[in-house]
């Protein structure tokens, strides 16, 4: 019996019935004591920062991307400039003559969170509006020539030679097709995942949001494979194998002090990719990384718990392990006051958002 549009289609029903829209602390807060044990096995501190020594806290939180990138081995990322905020636009013009940048190109926060003020910007006038509202550093990167994108994330153990991937992710952006009859508008409301957009994509396209796609006619409503702004998010573990493994071990261990993470990969063949050839890492995650292919609908919140616990033994190893080798863990008051200045900056972020 299918349920009636009023609950399939409503947001407050679209949030209630499926755990992956629910907040974070909905989906972690029940497993937390997880997660304050592991802690307390390592001395009553946050061990985690431990896992990534070269990366600030470990990749937990509030790292910054221009201190991220230089660890990836070159041609393996989209060339970046960093922005600090209230720079003039004169001097962001004279940067992008000198890194030769041309657009469209993709302006996001030095530290980032879920996507948030994320924006591919195509014009001159975009990049000077999104630099006059933007009030935290930001950074101006080349748009990848890839098209599509997987999360794939990956581990190893300090002094063992192999590194292991526990799980791949496909990302979908939200995307419509036209039937030369419904407006773009009433496309939207026939996905109850779109539904959830709704207000970011009127603020996004305003009037245009009412014009009638032709039959056929294919539209990405936005370009990013983030599920916090619509994507979905489908589970390819199966698709891990010896090959694909190497090829991205390979790549990860010429990252220095990474150990522990997710990489945000576009591509646009699999082949290429299962061979390790031609893709971007256009995000590199450290301790704080969510074992995305969790948030494939098919999923249930128990399978969601039990990939999180595992991910967090595994981090807890990983960062033993290193803190054996003389890396330091997080004490209580630090860890206290990251995550208060992490919750300024979201705030940041969030308002920051509503603006673009």
């Amino acid at each position: 019996m299918r349920l009636p549009k009023l609950f399939t289609h409503h947001p407050f029903f679209i949030r209630l019935l499926h755990w992956e829209y629910w907040s974070f602390t909905a989906v972690y807060g029940w497993i937390y004591p997880v997660f304050a044990l592991l802690c307390v096995r390592a001395g009553g501190k946050f061990f985690f920062t431990a896992a990534n020594p070269t990366i600030q806290y470990g990749g937990f939180l509030m790292e910054p991307k221009q201190e991220i990138y230089p660890l990836l081995p070159a041609g393996y990322y989209p060339l970046f400039f960093h922005v600090p905020v209230h720079t003039p636009f004169v001097q962001i013009e004279q940067m992008l003559q000198q890194h030769q940048f041309n657009f469209p190109l993709i302006a996001k926060p030095v530290i980032g969170m879920q996507g948030k003020a994320v924006k591919k910007i195509n014009t001159k006038e975009e990049l000077q509006s999104y630099a006059s509202i933007c009030t935290v550093d930001f950074m101006i990167q080349e748009l990848s020539p890839y098209t599509k994108e997987v999360g794939i994330f990956y581990y190893r153990i300090p002094g063992e030679a192999k590194g292991h991937i526990t799980g791949i992710v496909a990302k979908e952006p939200m995307t419509v097709v036209g039937d030369g009859v419904s407006s773009l508008y009433e496309l939207i409301l026939n996905v109850p995942r779109y539904i959830l957009q709704m207000d970011a994509l009127k603020h996004m396209y305003g009037s245009d949001i009412l014009q009638v796609l032709k039959k056929g006619e294919v539209k990405v409503l936005a370009p990013y494979g983030n599920h916090a702004r619509g994507s979905k998010f489908v589970d390819w573990t199966v698709k891990v194998d010896a090959t694909f493994v190497a090829s991205i071990d390979a790549v990860c261990q010429q990252i220095d002090g990474f150990y522990y993470g997710r990489l945000d990969v576009m591509y646009n063949d699999w082949d290429d990719l299962r061979q390790g050839n031609n893709f971007h890492i256009i995000e590199l995650n450290g301790a704080g990384s969510d074992p995305t292919h969790m948030y494939d609908p098919k999923h249930s919140l128990f399978f969601a718990w039990k990939e999180i616990i595992r991910h967090w033994f595994i981090l807890w190893r990983i960062s033993k392990r290193n803190h054996a080798k003389g890396h330091g863990y997080m004490t209580l008051k630090e860890g206290v006051a990251m995550f208060k200045r992490n919750a300024a900056h979201v705030q940041k972020l969030d308002a920051l958002a509503l603006k673009l």
